[in-house]
This record gives structure tokens, sequence and C-alpha cells, in this order.
């Protein structure tokens, strides 16, 4: 058994001192996902991968009925908070971008741009829930590897499977939300 993962079960069993142990022993795993994730932003972004780990851990930290099932379930609970940070960032900038309040002002047809990866990541994050109805570990891939930046070895590691099934959840994942986007 891991590290991580005894940590993760005393945790559960409400040792005090577990989460302060576990820190330090997924920080820099936590942070190198974030930095991927990061590094796939266009430029000029205003959250820094360690900004966004922290807002994770938050997030992990503060769910108080949160039980953990082991290494890969902590993982995937850390993407989806890095998921859910990054979204609700991408919906801040899309309102400010709508005007945020202020006066509409004319526009012509010229002025308006294709679309931005703020609107893709959006529309990849609605779409992601139908996905998850239809295949739910094809939705967690998805997760892991468009929001977090994971490889698939990386994703296969911490799903439980096979590189080739992580791989073929994947290639199904995108066509699958290539059509409902474009739908």
């Amino acid at each position: 058994m891991s590290d991580v993962t005894r940590l993760l079960q005393a945790l559960d069993a409400g040792d005090p001192n577990a989460a302060d142990q576990l820190l330090p022993l997924v920080y820099e795993q936590l942070r190198q996902l974030a930095a991927a994730k990061m590094a796939q932003e266009k430029p000029g972004q205003t959250l820094q991968a360690t900004a966004l780990v922290h807002e994770a851990w938050l997030r992990l930290a503060g769910s108080d009925q949160q039980q953990w099932r082991g290494r890969s379930h902590f993982f995937g609970a850390a993407a989806e908070a890095m998921r859910r940070v990054l979204i609700d960032q991408a919906r801040r900038k899309a309102s400010s971008k709508r005007g945020a309040g202020q006066s509409p002002e004319e526009w012509h047809e010229s002025a308006v741009a294709s679309p931005t990866p703020t609107g893709e990541m959006l529309a990849v994050h609605e779409a992601l829930d139908a996905l998850a109805a239809e295949d739910a570990t094809a939705a967690e891939v998805v997760k892991l590897r468009y929001f977090v930046g994971l490889t698939i070895p990386e994703i296969a590691d911490v799903l439980g499977i096979s590189p080739r099934s992580a791989d073929r959840h994947w290639l199904f994942a995108r066509a699958w939300l290539k059509g409902a986007i474009r739908g």
C-alpha cells in the first residue's frame, strides 16, 4: 500500500494529522498536473499553476463528507476540482467579455472573433455531463486529459485501467464531444 493510500485511509478514519502529512506527498504531483494544464492555456493567463493547486486543495480539503477510496480516486477528485476552478475562471472571463454590467455598445459583425479557448472549455464542460451519462469512464478520461493535462499512461495509472483502454476511451470521448458540441 502506498503512503498516499495509507494517509487517505487515515484521513477517512478521522486522523487529524493525516492531511498535514498527505499534502507534502501529493503537492508536487498536483503541481506538475496543474503546470501541464496551464501550459496549454493561452498566454496572459492570470491563474498560475500554484494557485490552481491551492484552489483545488482547498476544495478537496474543505469537503468533510469526502471519503477517498484510494490514490486513483483522490487524483480523480483533484482533477475534477482543478476542472471546476478552471471552469469558474472561464465563466468569470466570459462574463467580463460580455460587458459585466456595462452599457451595450454598437458593434459590427466583422469585429466578431473566432471562438476562444475559454469558449471551447465551457462547451466541453457543458457537454461533459451528457457524456458521463453515456460513458462515465470516458468522461473521467476527458477530465484528466483535457482539464488537467495528464498523458494517456498517467490517466491509465490514475483510473486503474490499461493504457490501451484509456486511449480507446479518449478517442471515443473526443469523437462524441465533437459531435455534441457541433450538433
